[in-house]
């Protein structure tokens, strides 16, 4: 994919299953993938300030931490950064009313790579 040469994605899974198929498809497609299996990794990497093109979370996360209270102090350093938000539940990421919906992309699990490529390739450009 041309797209996603240079392009980093940082994607905050806990289930290790869907991480490994994330990360591995993404890696596939020539991206540069960061990952965290958890909200606490997922703010290690944030606080290393590295360049992001794009957040992948899942919305809920062990230690009752959702993937919205990642996107939210993310997107304060990064304004441009893209969010695409992956769940079973994504009504609750709706109900959350947080602000960074306004940017956000939700998609609901299960979800074909397809799809997910085309969401990435539109917030890309």
């Amino acid at each position: 994919m041309e797209n996603a040469v240079n392009k980093t994605v940082l994607v905050v899974e806990d289930e290790p299953a869907i991480l490994m198929l994330l990360v591995d498809y993404l890696t596939g497609e020539g991206y540069q993938v960061l990952e965290a299996d958890s909200a606490d990794a997922a703010f290690l990497i944030l606080s290393g300030r590295p360049h992001l093109d794009l957040l992948i979370s899942d919305y809920r996360l062990p230690g009752g931490v959702s993937g919205v209270k990642i996107a939210e102090p993310a997107l304060k350093l990064r304004p441009n950064l893209n969010v695409i938000f992956i769940s079973g539940y994504a009504t609750e990421i709706f109900e959350t009313g947080s602000d960074v919906l306004d940017k956000a992309t939700v998609l609901g699990k299960p979800f074909s790579m397809e799809t997910l490529k085309r969401t990435m390739e539109s917030l890309l450009g």
